[in-house]
């Protein structure tokens, strides 16, 4: 009898062991998960939608907010180690981590058109000029900010020219190209796309202000800026400093026609009405500062536009950054992408690789 009883209560022992076991495994995938899931989501997100181009999305916290609160970062390496340091849940302080250094080339066009809904809207065409490299679209639905699509060149992360998002560990470091989006759309119709400026004179703004890089400006500008007004005061807020290792400008839009180019010049932030950029200088103190092919894609822009009276319909917008791809010159250089961005209805139409015939469409605000 008596060893009866020690085996059941031995079982109970057991039982309470495996118990106790199970309730902190539990509590630990949770304390995990808390901590991890919008990360491990993000991850399992990524996908493979051709050759060299991916997508993929993160709802939730991506740290971009605490990364402002904390100062920004004024050099590239700054903020590959706060994107380590948050990728891990600061479990790892990275001494020696960077972002590569490029440099390429590129054309905007913004035009009045009409759409489905509502009527009258305003569409903003980007090339994407340089060599070739593999490329993420990164759908983002913050908790603090809008909802946007952005690209990112993944030659920009530095994980090496044979590196691809595939496989869980490979697509968990592609959450890094969050924060280093070269143009994109948000909810309220805002666009920016991110070019080069015309020479190789960098950008390092040194006042008491807290510091952006050029592509963290681009993610700040997505998640908080509903209109161009509202991104130039936001740009005036932070000390500009070049990522990618050359002069740049930006061409800012919104739903509401108005198109500015954001250039620095000696320091100075200024801003010029255009609905065309390429790659030289519009502010005045460098006006015209820039190869030649970049003046022949910015006069044909411009004839179009003018020779449509400023509105053209989605297809001639498409066929206008088609006249300025990079297969019209032999510049050794490919158009890598190509994005019609529609202000009205929020669709983003993207084109890989100069295939105009074959398109890929996102919705924002897509129930």
């Amino acid at each position: 009898m008596e060893q009866k009883k020690g085996k059941k209560s031995k079982k109970k022992v057991v039982k309470i062991i495996l118990f106790v076991i199970l309730i902190c495994l539990l509590l630990f995938i949770a304390g995990a998960w808390s901590m991890f899931g919008d990360k491990i989501k993000a991850a399992s997100s990524v996908e493979r939608i051709t050759d060299g181009l991916y997508v993929m999305e993160y709802e939730g916290d991506y740290g971009f907010a605490d990364f402002l609160k904390q100062g920004g970062a004024k050099t590239s390496d700054e903020m590959a180690a706060y994107i380590v340091s948050f990728l891990s849940n600061g479990f790892y302080k990275p001494e020696d981590v960077g972002l590569t250094t490029v440099d390429y080339g590129c054309s905007t066009l913004y035009a009045k058109s009409n759409c489905e809904v509502g009527g009258q809207e305003y569409l903003m065409g980007r090339n994407y000029d340089w060599e070739s490299c593999d490329a993420v679209i990164v759908h983002t639905l913050p908790k603090d900010g809008y909802e946007s699509y952005s690209t990112c060149c993944l030659e920009f992360l530095g994980f090496g020219d044979t590196w691809k998002p595939e496989g869980f560990a490979n697509q968990y470091m592609a959450l890094a190209a969050i924060y280093v989006p070269v143009d994109g759309m948000n909810e309220k119709g805002l666009c920016i796309a991110d070019l080069m400026a015309g020479d190789e004179i960098e950008t390092h703004q040194n006042t008491d202000k807290a510091d952006l890089t050029t592509t963290a400006a681009i993610r700040m500008i997505l998640d908080y800026a509903a209109n161009v007004d509202e991104a130039l005061a936001l740009l005036e807020q932070y000390d500009m400093n070049s990522d990618i290792g050359t002069a740049h400008h930006y061409a800012i839009a919104d739903a509401s026609g108005r198109s500015v180019v954001v250039e620095y010049v000696d320091g100075e932030m200024i801003v010029t009405e255009s609905e065309v950029l390429t790659n030289h200088y519009l502010a005045e103190a460098k006006a015209g500062i820039g190869n030649e092919q970049s003046h022949i894609r910015f006069d044909n822009l411009q004839e179009i536009l003018q020779n449509n009276n400023g509105e053209l319909t989605s297809s001639e917008l498409k066929g206008a950054m088609q006249s300025v791809a990079q297969s019209n010159f032999n510049s050794g250089e490919v158009t890598q992408w190509t994005i019609l961005y529609h202000t009205g209805d929020l669709a983003v139409e993207y084109y890989w690789n100069e295939q105009y015939e074959n398109g890929y469409t996102f919705q924002i605000n897509e129930d």
